[in-house]
Order: structure tokens, then sequence, then C-alpha cells
């Protein structure tokens, strides 16, 4: 399979929805390079992005975010799944809807929740009501999302073998990529 017009993918979407998870596979199936943004910020300060949300704050993270998106946009042959909020900054929605292929992954509510339940590590999640705060993510950020996609996949709690073969055959249908 080939990737037609776009020398790269990225993945948006809320957190849980299966980016790192669906974008590894995603990659792998078209013969082109994962990277995530928040392992690759993680990578260059040596520290978590917990530990960038606790001691820096959440405004330095997303200028951290932007300019990890703005180097890596330029590399081809990429599927790239980005940060929750990376859609947050107008910059960042203009990077990702000129220069690659955006697929939004958006679950529902209830999958998000399961896929949350033990989570101790995402910074947002911690001493709220997880339902209402994805809600809430819900409300303001899916209009961003619906901005800046090109396909929007609705993600469930099939396995991810499975979400990539829904994924593969919709971008085939609307001729995203082609059989090689």
């Amino acid at each position: 399979m080939e990737l037609r017009q776009h020398a790269s993918i990225f993945l948006v979407g809320p957190m849980a929805s299966g980016k790192t998870t669906l974008g590894k596979l995603l990659a792998k199936r078209l013969g082109l390079q994962f990277l995530d943004t928040d392992h690759e910020i993680e990578k260059k300060t040596g520290v978590s992005v917990r530990v960038i949300f606790e001691m820096e704050g959440e405004p330095a993270f997303r200028d951290r975010e932007s300019k990890i998106l703005e180097t890596l946009s330029h590399q081809p042959s990429l599927v790239l799944a980005t940060g929750g909020g990376a859609v947050l900054r107008p910059e960042n929605r203009q990077i990702l809807a000129t220069r690659g292929l955006v697929i939004y992954l958006k679950p529902d509510i209830e999958t998000q929740l399961k896929r949350t339940a033990d989570d101790r590590k995402r910074p947002l999640l911690q001493n709220v009501d997880r339902r209402a705060f994805f809600q809430a993510l819900q409300r303001t950020r899916d209009p961003l999302y619906q901005e800046v996609a090109d396909v929007t996949v609705s993600v469930d709690n099939r396995p991810g073998k499975k979400m990539i073969e829904v994924m593969l055959s919709m971008l085939q249908r609307q001729e995203w990529i082609t059989e090689e």
C-alpha cells in the first residue's frame, strides 16, 4: 500500500484514542516510520511529560510540543502521533492541515474511561472526575480536531489490528492510499 498526495500521516485525537498504538500498526502496514510527539519531547528533555507539566506547567509543555511538531512535520514517510492538545494552538493546526494527511481518531467517552481506568501517568487526569473531564475536552477540542481532519475514524474497543483494517479500508475507499 502506498500513501498518495501526502508524504506523512498525522494522527490527532484526545487521550486514549489509540494514536500511539494504532499509529505504530499503521506505520508498519504502510512501511512508514512511526514517531510520537510526547515520546520525542521526553527523549529530548530526559524527563516525562508529567514532570514537565508539574515543573514548568502546561504552557511550557505546549511550547515544546509546538517546536517538536514544527520539526517533525517536515520529515517524509512518517506516521506521527500528536498529543491530544496539539490542536489547541492555531499554528499547530496550520502545520497539521498543510503538511500531511490528518486522521482524527475519535473515541466515545466510554472507550476513554475504560482505557484510562488504571492510568496514573497522564497529568491532566489526576484528581478529576474523568467522565466530566472527557466530556468537557470533547466539547472544546472536537471542533478543532474536525477543523484539521482529512479523515475521521470512530474508535471503539476493537483490537488494534481490526481497527487498522477499518482505517486502511476507509483510506483506500477515499483514495488516500493505493494498493501497490
